[in-house]
């Protein structure tokens, strides 16, 4: 399989603090393959917070994939019927995603794409990044961990001390994690250490 040639679809989720470490790894990864497709979820594309404004993360995305972020659920319906995308990576992947995905609810962007791709039987990549991963939104982290086509990036408790329950992908790891992912293999080790603030 010649990766050089991938088409590779890349969806941001509402974790908004998480950004700043989503786009270095959108940049490696349009270095390492071939063409990659930004997605918003609408929230995404819509709400400024105190961790910037959303037209500067849409304005990023586009300057470093080339393409302006496709932002609704009729942009991205296509990815099926036209089987547009070879994989589709979500980073981040909040809590709210993961619930809707694993309740097989398609009411944004991103889970009308994560649907539409995985129709043609193709991966997608969960970067998850949630602060009740441990709680709530472990029983859907798990279901879709069972599910043919999904696969996870390596993550790990990124402040146990103080939020417990929270999870977080290494999004480093994601160019290694589409890499595996194509070749239908879940990157190991999932489970990383935990990042212990002293």
């Amino acid at each position: 399989m010649n990766f050089k040639e991938l088409r590779v679809g890349f969806a941001c989720t509402g974790s908004f603090c998480t950004f700043g470490k989503v786009f270095p790894a959108m940049e490696a990864t349009v270095k390492q393959f071939g063409e990659v497709i930004p997605i918003l979820s609408e929230y995404s594309a819509a709400t400024d917070t105190r961790f910037g404004k959303a037209s500067d993360f849409a304005a990023e995305m586009e300057r470093i994939c080339g393409h302006p972020p496709l932002t609704t659920i009729t942009g991205v319906e296509p990815i099926g019927p036209q089987k547009l995308l070879d994989v589709l990576v979500i980073a981040p992947c909040t809590g709210n995603t993961l619930g809707k995905m694993a309740a097989g609810i398609t009411d944004s962007a991103v889970t009308m794409a994560a649907k539409a791709h995985l129709r043609n039987g193709r991966p997608v990549l969960l970067a998850i990044s949630t602060n009740d991963g441990l709680s709530v939104s472990m029983r859907n982290l798990g279901d879709l961990n069972c599910r043919k086509n999904i696969y996870l990036v390596p993550f790990r408790q990124d402040n146990p001390i103080q939020k417990p329950n929270s999870l977080v992908a290494d999004m480093h790891q994601i160019p290694a994690a589409i890499e595996a992912a194509m070749e239908q293999r879940q990157l190991q080790p999932v489970l990383l250490g935990a990042e212990v603030p002293f």
